[in-house]
């Protein structure tokens, strides 16, 4: 017959070690498979606990599988105990080698380097989070939690918040003289650039990309099996001729472009370039991606409408992100095509995530409605437009010290192009050790290059005594 032991105050929950005391029973045999159990008032005598404890006690061995319930009849032990089988394991004594899995593509490791560790910061699209209005935002997020709508927070809207959408075509039309039907919300343009590898290539068909271009949109083009061909470039950006030349020798489905402020060499394509290179595109049935990534920040003149603005052919398919000009981890970005493309980058989606953070989205719509979003902009164009002069004066200070260096000042964008005029292979080590994060050459290269000699120093993120003192650090290091 069970008995059991007085019940610690001092230790667990009462109704966790009768369950401990029960469960040992039956483990020890002293309580046989099938065999019933006292009633609940005679455990709870025996337990000196209330008929809750004990109850709260059987149902957790019940759903453990000790016990069984029976309708009337009270608790038993279960005839088939899970001891019983994982016993019968361990007494085989059986080991299992590791499986090693068969991926259908493999994902390059890509370090995430932690910023913090670095003493001075030179990444080409970093914002300056310290200058964000997080107060500001912060009515917008209280605002939407007040009032959003319970609907709202459902399985619904894959494509984003109606009120946000509303916002971006507003905002593109005015900003970007960009008409557009509808747009897709993603989670960064990274998504975007995902979903449109996956609706476009099948394994093996092609992805033309500047010869040096953004490593990320490469490494999602191949995720989906699709293969790379790089397309050198000149002073004005991508040649038209290497651009023909690929498209007559190969299937080319997509080509991805980033026109204004060209990533990474900062160059803006001329518009005569961009309409070659479009003629060629509807030529051959090949659709741009066309990733306006920093659009905002243009500095000397008005920057160029985006090719989507001008788009008969419908094969533009423009991409965006607020990464810029909020903060990454917001992880918002934007998408706009024609309608049978964005059809199915939104059935992709679905497949993915469903949709996006609600309430960031409908406080980005309420941020965008009230103008605090645009006046953000204004300051922070502003202010970047200073660091980029102060990165040009130093610049040419370092030149006329005796440094061979070539650089233009970009009309926008976050950073500058660097030719340092000698092979720094060896540089990035360098910069490792001496704690400063900046990008060389080769690191936007799909291809090893015979001689990397340019660098690129992102000015936007920093104050300018740490980009001031930053360089000096860099080119004490040459």
């Amino acid at each position: 017959m069970f008995t059991g032991r007085p019940l610690d105050k001092k230790n667990k929950a009462k109704h966790i070690q009768m369950a401990e005391q029960v469960r040992s029973a039956i483990q020890s045999g002293r309580i046989k498979p099938g065999e019933k159990l006292p009633s609940a008032r005679a455990l709870g005598e025996l337990f000196s606990v209330n008929r809750h404890t004990v109850m709260n006690a059987l149902q957790n061995l019940v759903a453990e599988g000790w016990l069984v319930s029976e309708l009337r009849k009270g608790y038993k032990a279960n005839s088939q105990l899970p001891i019983v089988h994982s016993k019968q394991v361990h007494e085989q004594d059986v080991t299992f080698e590791p499986v090693t899995p068969k991926f259908a593509a493999v994902i390059p490791k890509s370090p995430s380097p932690s910023l913090e560790e670095y003493t001075y910061n030179f990444a080409g699209g970093l914002p300056d989070i310290t200058q964000f209005p997080f107060d500001e935002f912060r009515r917008s997020i209280n605002k939407v939690c007040r009032s959003s709508n319970a609907h709202a927070l459902h399985y619904q809207n894959v494509a984003g918040e109606p009120e946000l959408r509303a916002q971006l075509q507003a905002y593109l039309r005015k900003a970007r003289g960009l008409p557009c039907d509808d747009v897709l919300v993603c989670n960064g343009s990274q998504e975007a650039l995902f979903l449109t590898a996956q609706a476009f290539l099948n394994p093996g068909e092609g992805v033309a990309m500047e010869l040096l271009g953004y490593p990320p949109a490469r490494q999602a083009f191949m995720a989906a099996g699709g293969v790379i061909y790089d397309i050198k470039q000149d002073e004005q950006g991508l040649c038209v001729e290497a651009l023909a030349e690929c498209f007559a020798s190969s299937a080319i489905r997509l080509l991805y472009l980033t026109p204004l402020h060209q990533y990474p060499t900062t160059l803006t394509m001329s518009v005569a370039r961009r309409m070659a290179i479009y003629k060629l595109c509807v030529q051959h049935g090949v659709f741009i991606i066309e990733d306006d990534y920093d659009h905002e920040f243009h500095y000397r003149c008005p920057p160029l409408q985006p090719m989507a603005s001008n788009d008969p052919a419908q094969i533009v398919i423009y991409l965006s992100t607020f990464s810029k000009i909020m903060f990454a981890g917001a992880r918002l970005g934007y998408v706009t095509a024609a309608p049978a493309v964005l059809e199915q980058l939104v059935g992709l989606k679905r497949l993915i995530n469903h949709k996006n953070d609600v309430l960031m989205q409908l406080a980005i719509a309420d941020w965008m409605a009230t103008g605090n979003f645009e006046r953000h902009l204004r300051r922070m164009t502003k202010l970047y437009q200073q660091r980029c002069d102060l990165m040009a004066q130093k610049l040419g200070e370092l030149k006329a010290q005796g440094f061979d260096i070539e650089f233009k000042q970009p009309d926008g964008g976050m950073a500058f192009w660097v030719d340092l005029k000698r092979d720094i292979s060896d540089l990035p080590a360098k910069l490792e050790e001496a704690k400063v994060f900046a990008h060389t050459e080769q690191a936007f290269c799909h291809t090893k290059i015979e001689r990397e000699t340019h660098i690129r120093l992102g000015f936007a993120g920093q104050e300018p005594e740490r980009i001031t003192a930053g360089l000096d650090a860099i080119f004490a290091l040459l």
